[in-house]
């Protein structure tokens, strides 16, 4: 895959898809994205993912931005109708990505999420058999299971025993997906997961499953429903108060810049057969709300203003860190590029007053 080859990017103006456009473009490939801002609907005008496109279609020349809603199935088989025969690789971003917001309409949660990956998928099977298919999932496949861990509380994180196999690296790809709360998203999530691996397993197309954690970057429209660390920075550069739901604000989360997980996707669009893989910025990335609260207060000069609200998130996870051991073994070329505190410096510096 190389120079004049076709990608097909959904959720293309998003955080990620529009990472991903300006990999593949920079590549020398041919790009076509699908974004209907489904974002704004979600989670207000704020989130609007609309301004990203028209810098794509403005920086990119070669670009080609299709307004598509995923669930329209006559929409999407016209496109690999006229086009799909041209598609190297289709690169799964869009999905609706919040699990609070799952639960206000499982439904269409679960059209977008799940149903949508399976029409993408018997698109590429019909239509471009030999496109590399990846996945954006989410570490939501393993459900609440991370909280049932022997966690405790040191300092304003919460910690697995030293000894623990978790406790250095991370969650790998061997835990449990099964009889845990997932969240209405999470479900939707699993299905779309399971259904790329059987494709890639029944049917032979080359697929890669990404389980991601907390993704980040400046491009991010964060709200308070999903885009933790950019939505909390933008918080404290406001002068706002930043809700915390449940732990004391002592949950964990590892967290990856957007052109991380592109670089992930352009390495692995290369590699034929099925990878299932856990992403996210591991260890070194690692924060827990007070600790990002405390990071962005200092690094913006800014005073961080907090309420915690008692009750936790439905499903939220106390405790995720991504072991990435086994795609760093597959792709040893890659590794995230920064740690906790130079990602929120950048998030600082990216999102301030101009």
């Amino acid at each position: 895959m190389g120079p004049g080859d076709t990608a097909l990017v959904t959720g293309a103006h998003g955080l990620v898809g529009s990472a991903v456009v300006r990999r593949l473009a920079r590549a020398g490939l041919q790009v076509t994205g699908i974004d209907n801002d489904a974002r704004a609907q979600f989670f207000g005008t704020a989130a609007s993912t609309r301004a990203e496109g028209e810098a794509l279609c403005r920086d990119l020349p070669g670009y080609t931005a299709l307004d598509i809603d995923l669930r329209d199935r006559q929409a999407l088989s016209r496109l690999f109708q006229d086009r799909g025969r041209n598609f190297a690789l289709v690169v799964h971003t869009a999905a609706q990505p919040s699990h609070d917001w799952s639960a206000l309409d499982p439904v269409q949660d679960f059209a977008i999420n799940a149903v949508a990956t399976l029409d993408l998928l018997e698109q590429v099977r019909r239509h471009a058999p030999a496109a590399h298919f990846v996945l954006l999932s989410s570490n939501k496949v393993y459900g609440d299971r991370p909280n049932r861990l022997p966690l405790e509380q040191r300092g304003q994180r919460l910690v697995l025993p030293e000894d623990h196999p978790y406790a250095a690296t991370g969650i790998d790809e061997s835990m449990s997906i099964d009889q845990s709360r997932h969240s209405v998203f999470g479900v939707s999530k699993t299905a779309a997961d399971l259904l790329t691996q059987e494709y890639a397993l029944r049917f032979g197309l080359d697929a890669t499953v990404f389980r991601a954690g907390c993704l980040t970057g400046v491009a991010h429209r964060g709200t308070a429903l999903h885009g933790f660390l950019n939505h909390l920075v933008r918080t404290v550069l406001a002068g706002d108060t930043y809700t915390v739901c449940g732990y004391g604000g002592c949950q964990v989360r590892d967290n990856l810049l957007a052109g991380d997980v592109a670089d992930a996707i352009w390495l692995a669009a290369a590699r034929p057969g099925l990878g299932v893989y856990n992403l996210g910025g591991g260890p070194s990335a690692s924060v827990s709300v007070l600790e990002a609260l405390e990071m962005a207060s200092e690094l913006s000069g800014r005073p961080a203003r907090l309420e915690i609200d008692p009750a936790a998130r439905y499903g939220d996870h106390k405790w995720w860190i991504s072991d990435t051991g086994r795609f760093r073994a597959a792709f040893p070329q890659w590794a995230p590029s920064r740690d906790a505190r130079a990602l929120i410096a950048e998030l600082v510096d990216g999102l301030g007053p101009r």
